[in-house]
This record gives C-alpha cells, sequence and structure tokens, in this order.
C-alpha cells in the first residue's frame, strides 16, 4: 500500500487527484499512462461526489511477481456510500522497475497548495497533448508519405499494365510471325512436294489427276482441268465458264465473284457473266513460254483464297503446266517411236515344217521404246534366218539406229555367211557407224536339208532351246562381246541337232530383267514355262503358246523395257510336211 484517501467533498477529490498523479510520477509512471490514469481517476470521482457519501481511494504498488511493475488505484465506497452493489472502480497502470519508493509530501490542506497541485498535474496533460501533436504531426507526414507511395505504387501499376500490354503485343505479334513463317514454310513444303509428284510421270492423264487430289480439300474446293485438245477456235468456242474462256485467251489469271477479289496476279472478272455469285471461280492458264495447254478451274476451299495461296496456286499450276508439256511431247515421241518400230519389224514368212510366232510389247513407262527388234528372212542358199537384237539407247535414235542394223544384216546376208560371220560384220559396220551405240543380238539359221540348228551370239541373253521330250536347255555356249565396242572380235557359230517337236525361243532383256533380281533368274523362270507346253500344243498353234508364254512372264513386270520374243517350233510332222507337192523352198 502507497497511500489512503477518505473523499466526500469536492477538495478532497482535488487532493487526492493530485497525490495520485504526483505520486505515479514517482513511481515512474509515464505521462500518457499517468494523464489517462488521472482524468479516470478524476471522472470517477465526479460520480462519487454526485452520488455523495466518503468513499476511500487505495493507491497500491505491486512489489512481487507477477504483479512487480504495476500501480493500481481502487475505489470503494465508505460509510453511507451506495454503490449499488457494483464492485469497486480500479485501475491499473504500469509503473517502471525500480523507480525511486519515496513518496512526495501530501498536499497540504490550504487552497494555495491544492491550486498549485492541480495546475502541476495539469502539467502531465501539457505534455501528453504535446505528444499527441507530434504523434498528429507524425501521423500526418506518414499519411503524406503513404499518399506519395499509393501514387508511386499506382504509377508503377500503370507502368507494369503497360509493360504487360507491350508484352502481350509482342508475344502476339511473335505468334503471328511465327504462323506466318509456318504457314509460309508448309506452303513451300506442299509445293516441292507436288512438283515432285507432278513431274514424276511422263502421262499427261495421270499428271492431270495428281493435280486435282493435291488441291483437294485443302485449296479448292473443286477442280477441273480444261486441256485444249484441238485448235485455237475450239478453246474459246468450248462449253466453259465465261473467266475460263477469257484466261484462256488472255493467258492471264481470272477470279470470278460478286465481289472483287483483290488478289495478285490475278483479274477481277464479273460474276454476272459466270457461274452465280455463290460460287466464286479462279481460272489460272496452264502453260509454259511455248505453249498454253489449258485452263485450271477451282472452287475457294472456304468463303475465299488467301493472297499467299493463291500465289502459290499460280506457280503450281505453272510448274504443272511445264509437266504436262514434257508428258505430253514425251508421248508424241514415244508414239512416233513406237509407230516406226512396228513399221520397221518384219513380217514373218511361212515355211512348211517350221513354224514362227513373234511378239514385240513397247515399253507402257518412261521412253524405253525402239531398241528392241526381230527379223527373219531367207539367204539364197535356202536357209532361213532368224534374228532377235537389242540396240543400247532408246526412242527416235534407237529406232532408226535399229532399222539402219536391220538393213545391213539382210545385206550381208544375201552374201551368204554364217550367224557368227554376219554378226561379227555388224559389229564391224556398228563400230564405224556409231561408235558411241551398241547393241547386242542373237542369229539364228536353220536348214532344210539338215537337222542342224547354227547361231552365235553378240552380247545377248542366251536363246533356249525346248526338245521333243519336254527338257529345255540354255544355249549359253561361249557369246562374242556386245556390237559395237571398241574392240575387234570375231564372233564364233555354235551348233546343236535338232529334231523334230523341237522349239528355239529368241528374246530380249525386257522379258527376263528384273532391277531387284537380275537376269538369270528371269532365264530360269522362262526355261521353266517353256517346259510346261506339250508338242501338240505348240503344233497347233504357236500364236497361242506365245501369248501363253508371256503372261506368266510379265506379270511382275514394270514394263519400263521393250519386250520382244520369237519363237522358232519345228513342227512334229515336219519331214512329211517338207515332201508335200506344195513344199515351198526352205
Amino acid at each position: 500500500m502507497i497511500r489512503t484517501w477518505h473523499i466526500s467533498t469536492v477538495p478532497d477529490a482535488a487532493r487526492a487527484r493530485a497525490d495520485t498523479a504526483r505520486l505515479a510520477a514517482a513511481h515512474g509512471v509515464s505521462d500518457m499512462e499517468r494523464t489517462r490514469l488521472t482524468a479516470a481517476l478524476s471522472a470517477r470521482l465526479r460520480q462519487c461526489l454526485t452520488r455523495g457519501g466518503t468513499w476511500r481511494l487505495d493507491l497500491e504498488a505491486a512489489t512481487e511477481p507477477p504483479e512487480d511493475g504495476l500501480l493500481r488505484a481502487v475505489l470503494t465506497p465508505c460509510d453511507g456510500a451506495d454503490d449499488e452493489g457494483r464492485p469497486p472502480w480500479h485501475m491499473t497502470v504500469p509503473r517502471a522497475v525500480g523507480a525511486p519508493t519515496a513518496d512526495p509530501e501530501a498536499v497540504a490542506d490550504d487552497p494555495g497548495a491544492l491550486a498549485e497541485a492541480l495546475l502541476g498535474a495539469d502539467e502531465d496533460t501539457a505534455l501528453v497533448l504535446e505528444k499527441l501533436g507530434e504523434q498528429e504531426d507524425l501521423v500526418t507526414s506518414h499519411r503524406e508519405e503513404l499518399e506519395q507511395t499509393n501514387q508511386g505504387v499506382l504509377a508503377l501499376h500503370a507502368e507494369l499494365d503497360a509493360a504487360g500490354r507491350a508484352q502481350r503485343d509482342l508475344l502476339a505479334a511473335e505468334r503471328k510471325a511465327r504462323g506466318e513463317a509456318e504457314t509460309a514454310r508448309r506452303r513451300l513444303t506442299f509445293l516441292a512436294d507436288a512438283s515432285a509428284v507432278l513431274t514424276a510421270s511422263l502421262n499427261h492423264d495421270e499428271v492431270v489427276r495428281r493435280l486435282q487430289s493435291l488441291l483437294v480439300p485443302e485449296y479448292a474446293g473443286s477442280v477441273d482441268v480444261w486441256l485444249f485438245e484441238g485448235d485455237d477456235e475450239d478453246r474459246v468456242n468450248a462449253p466453259r465458264p465465261a473467266a475460263a474462256v477469257v484466261a484462256a485467251r488472255t493467258g492471264r489469271p481470272q477470279y470470278a465473284a460478286d465481289h472483287p477479289g483483290d488478289l495478285p496476279g490475278v483479274d477481277d472478272h464479273p460474276s454476272s457473266a459466270t457461274l452465280p455469285a455463290a460460287a466464286p471461280l479462279l481460272c489460272i492458264p496452264i502453260g509454259t513460254r511455248r505453249t498454253q495447254q489449258g485452263v485450271l478451274i477451282l472452287s475457294p476451299p472456304t468463303a475465299r483464297w488467301d493472297a499467299d495461296d493463291v500465289v502459290m496456286l499460280i506457280e503450281l499450276t505453272r510448274r504443272a503446266g511445264v509437266a504436262i508439256d514434257n508428258a505430253r511431247r514425251f508421248e508424241h515421241n514415244r508414239d512416233i517411236a513406237e509407230t516406226l518400230q512396228r513399221a520397221l519389224l518384219t513380217d514373218l514368212p511361212a515355211t512348211p515344217g517350221l513354224h514362227l510366232a513373234a511378239r514385240y510389247l513397247p515399253a507402257t513407262h518412261g521412253l524405253n521404246i525402239g531398241g528392241d527388234w526381230y527379223d527373219a528372212f531367207r539367204q539364197p542358199d535356202g536357209s532361213l534366218i532368224t534374228v532377235i537384237g537389242d540396240v543400247t539407247g532408246h526412242g527416235l535414235h534407237a529406232a532408226v539406229m535399229m532399222s539402219q542394223l536391220r538393213t545391213a544384216l539382210r545385206a550381208y546376208a544375201v552374201d551368204g555367211g554364217t550367224p557368227g560371220q554376219l554378226l561379227t560384220r555388224l559389229h564391224i559396220f556398228l563400230h564405224h557407224l556409231q561408235p558411241d551405240l551398241y547393241a547386242t543380238a542373237v542369229i539364228a539359221r536353220f536348214h532344210p536339208d539338215e537337222p542342224t540348228l547354227t547361231w552365235a551370239a553378240a552380247g545377248h541373253p542366251p536363246p533356249v532351246l525346248r526338245t521333243p521330250d519336254g527338257r529345255v536347255h540354255t544355249l549359253d555356249a561361249k557369246p562374242g562381246a556386245m556390237l559395237g565396242i571398241p574392240l575387234q572380235q570375231v564372233i564364233q557359230d555354235h551348233t546343236v541337232t535338232l529334231t523334230p517337236g523341237s522349239t528355239l525361243a529368241l528374246y530380249t532383256d525386257g522379258l527376263v530383267e528384273r532391277r531387284a533380281q537380275g537376269i538369270d533368274p528371269g532365264i530360269e523362270r522362262l526355261a521353266a514355262a517353256l517346259g510346261t507346253f506339250r508338242s501338240a500344243d505348240l503344233d497347233a498353234d504357236l500364236d497361242a503358246s506365245a501369248d501363253s508364254l508371256l503372261h506368266p512372264l510379265l506379270s511382275d513386270s514394270e514394263r519400263d523395257d521393250d519386250v520382244c520374243l520369237l519363237l522358232c517350233h519345228l513342227h512334229t510332222r515336219a519331214a512329211e510336211m517338207a515332201r508335200t507337192p506344195t513344199r515351198l523352198a526352205f
């Protein structure tokens, strides 16, 4: 306990308040807490005086833990004071530990001392107000700093938003550029792949089919290829869309729709002159610098074309025109070579007892036409010469060279000579006539009075001989080298005995050679197939037997080379047929 006051009048309350303030200061209570204590005590004392009676105020200081460092004021009623059964008022404030414990003297009873004490107590209020002013200034300063900070944060947020928008714009631009680059790469890849597909064929109809399949559905909803087959009058009078006719006349791409296309390199054509507005058309001329092949008529895959797609379509059409022009030129040259080839192939002579059947099949792929040939003719002594050969190279040049060899062989055979001698002369002839051109050949000679076959080969696949008993022999005796090579050679003759029912097969490499297997397996297949025939079948219809022989042998062929086959069959009744009065000179 520090001190106790009994209060019943206003001066008692004033002295108690003043003493409490001085004691709190002596015990190290802070200005703020001291002012809070005295203000609360003054309000409470005013209430007590209003009620009347005597009140006891105790000011206590705690000296033992855990309450050490506290100063407690307790106000309780005394005699006759009624607080309506409420608990005593109290208030506790912290005090400095170790503060001086000497208490100041109590305020004297005279009014002067009391007034001075009260004025001194108000100094605490002044100090608190001063600190509150300082705090207010500090708060104002902090508020200004906070406002500046908020403005900075707002500015920072604005900058961040601007930076975010800029970054989003950059990302969008990057994605757009990347998408455009990817689309351009895709177009270039498509153009390169499509060009390879179009130029891989030398059939103009196949080029057209491939062009249609390449464009639908990604770059066109529908594709129509109008190729010019007739003269210029047919081009403009054909029942085609007007825009296509204009493209054929002018050689410029035309776009027909109910609205301008504004497409690069394309003229806008009024839709009233063509199909309805619901079906826009893009008509691109097909051709080369030399010739115009036709018009490519496209409908859009969606509402309209992208400008870059149109540029790509015009370039693809130009390349398609080159492919179609090359294919048509190839087909023209192939047709000429095949026509010349067939015109130069001889009609086989009819000979009693000896049946001949020949087949020539041109290549269906590539320009491998004009090199293979066969011939059969009689020599002055009655012998029958049969020959089959192959000139290196293809096309018109090979066909012309083949005709010269055929003519030279017939000229040499007039003077007689064995197959080996004839091939030797052809070798010299070809070497001097065309040093850079070579040929292979097999010559077989049949004599009516001798049951012997004489033959010679120069770099050619060996003949295959079927005997009447069904066995097949490959006549692969040492052949000569190719005709025309820079080498002096004398080609040797070989002989084999023939009996009625025997069949000799002469052929070119197109019948037996396959790229993946070589030529030997093909020769074995030919021999096996020839061995399946019966002599009676060969006697009855040698032409049908030739067709039956070709079918299984060509089933796996790519038909990229000519095929020649010459069958020479000695009838089983050859001697009887030769003795008939109608016998022709053999």
